[in-house]
């Protein structure tokens, strides 16, 4: 068979056979390049910096805030009133509010727990004694054990 030797390598496979065998060349003018830059030729381009956290904070969801009907205000403002005159006694509450997201429209709803440190009037936020403040505005619900027995 033409073109084919005994071990079934063509001659095209043979052209090679002078030089397979040898040495790999050494530059004597340029030094071997390290081979963490050899790596690094191989690394993986980003040709889109921040797209890809541009995309994560795209598919992150967000809630709509909830709008409450006018009993649902009037229930939180007379507990609030409620809870305003015992502030000195620093009563505790369970609050569930909206926070709103700071990068873009909607937010996510919380509840916390704490003892109240304070109203602050002026900002309309409610202070608890862990730090955590709460905009009046944005609260959807307050408990408290102070609520018991009593018709507010």
């Amino acid at each position: 068979m033409k073109g084919v030797n005994r071990y079934g390598q063509s001659d095209k496979s043979r052209r090679y056979d002078d030089i397979l065998k040898r040495p790999h060349h050494r530059s004597l003018k340029h030094p071997s390049m390290p081979m963490l830059d050899r790596a690094a030729q191989f690394a993986p381009f980003a040709a889109l910096t921040g797209h890809g956290d541009a995309l994560k904070e795209t598919a992150r969801l967000t809630d709509r805030k909830i709008d409450l009907d006018e009993n649902e205000k009037a229930v939180i403002d007379r507990r609030l009133r409620f809870l305003r005159e015992r502030a000195g006694q620093h009563p505790h509450i369970a609050a569930t509010y909206f926070i709103p997201d700071r990068k873009k429209e909607g937010g996510a709803c919380a509840t916390v727990s704490g003892t109240i440190k304070r109203f602050n009037e002026h900002e309309r936020k409610l202070l608890l004694m862990d730090g955590t403040v709460i905009a009046i505005d944005d609260l959807l619900a307050i408990e408290s054990p102070l609520f018991r027995g009593v018709d507010i």
